[in-house]
């Protein structure tokens, strides 16, 4: 079976996301609101009404319908913590066009999202997600998460067995338990820290990434950076701080043996993206985000998972190998 077509639509995808920002990148930036006012989307996004903490905030997804022969299945797209839904997009064309229905929503205090400040935990997310295949009437679904998404999917699954079809890895972090190596440090600490982000830091940082980078990736980094001239930054670099923390203290690693669903891990084997980067002395640091090793400790964690291992790929492979993923996935999923 040949995915050329996926690739293709996906770069069209991320080229229609791309042009607003990179055009004016030697050009003073414009802010972007909190919740992404005026950002293109893939799809037309949707907000859900919730309660969380006495406090009324929006939940926003797109549930976007197959446009192939419909097979009856739902796939659920989690996203990572420097990304939101829309970096799905290549994703969800090679989904729908497979006859798949696709939900993506931008978590609580991500993309387009309401930013309480709350206490963010992933019992929280993985809550607010069920809440939504609730009033969409999806009771059961392939959960799939990326990076932090991947936490979260690993705690829905764990809550939710019965709504879990089957689990979907895709880098995730939290394949170790970080407080064993990384210092703690406050929720303070990071907000601090946020505060004080550069374009030029963010851009470093997610060159990390990918094994080469390209230039179509930057939007990316312009999402982030925009965000940080709004007047509303200061409530977005909380969040942060909030959720970085709880990626801290909440690790799901011990807890995969556990998991019921039949699981996919997907592994870019030049990953070596860790929690606690720049914090830890550098022969520490060669120790944390082996892929390649937590990969196959985590396959053999799980009751009933196959992994994939992608050699030559980075933290994002459904961007920086789309065709690799993209048939490494539909394969399983066909199963």
């Amino acid at each position: 079976m040949s995915f050329r077509p996926s690739l293709l639509a996906l770069g069209a995808a991320v080229l229609l996301l791309a042009p607003p920002v990179l055009a004016q990148a030697r050009a003073p930036a414009e802010p972007l609101g909190s919740t992404l006012e005026g950002f293109p989307s893939p799809h037309p996004v949707q907000l859900l009404p919730l309660t969380v903490e006495g406090q009324d905030v929006r939940m926003a997804y797109m549930d976007v319908k197959p446009t192939g022969r419909a097979n009856g299945r739902t796939v659920v797209l989690l996203h990572g913590k420097n990304f939101f839904g829309a970096y799905w997009a290549g994703t969800i064309q090679v989904l729908t066009g497979a006859g798949y229905r696709v939900v993506v929503p931008d978590q609580l205090g991500f993309g387009r999202s309401s930013k309480p400040d709350v206490h963010y935990s992933f019992h929280t997310l993985a809550s607010l997600t069920k809440q939504l295949l609730d009033t969409l009437g999806v009771e059961q679904a392939v959960i799939l998460g990326h990076s932090m998404g991947g936490m979260v999917a690993t705690r829905f699954a764990l809550m939710f067995p019965e709504a879990t079809e089957r689990l979907v890895l895709e880098n995730p972090i939290g394949l170790e338990d970080y407080r064993e190596k990384v210092p703690w440090q406050p929720t303070e600490a990071y907000y601090r820290e946020q505060l004080k982000v550069t374009e030029e830091g963010t851009r470093k940082y997610h060159e990390t990434y990918y094994v080469k980078w390209k230039p179509e990736y930057d939007v990316w980094v312009q999402v982030l950076y925009r965000q940080t001239l709004g007047a509303e930054y200061p409530r977005l670099a909380r969040v942060s701080a909030a959720t970085s923390q709880m990626i801290y203290e909440q690790p799901v690693s011990h807890e995969f043996p556990l998991v019921k669903a039949r699981t996919l891990l997907v592994v870019g084997q030049a990953d070596r993206t860790f929690i606690g980067r720049g914090k830890v002395p550098a022969d520490v640091a060669a120790t944390l985000g082996q892929y390649p090793q937590l990969g196959k400790k985590t396959a053999k964690a799980i009751p009933q998972a196959t992994l994939v291992e992608l050699p030559g790929v980075g933290h994002i492979p459904h961007i920086e190998s789309p065709e690799k993923f993209h048939a490494a996935l539909l394969e399983y999923l066909a199963k």
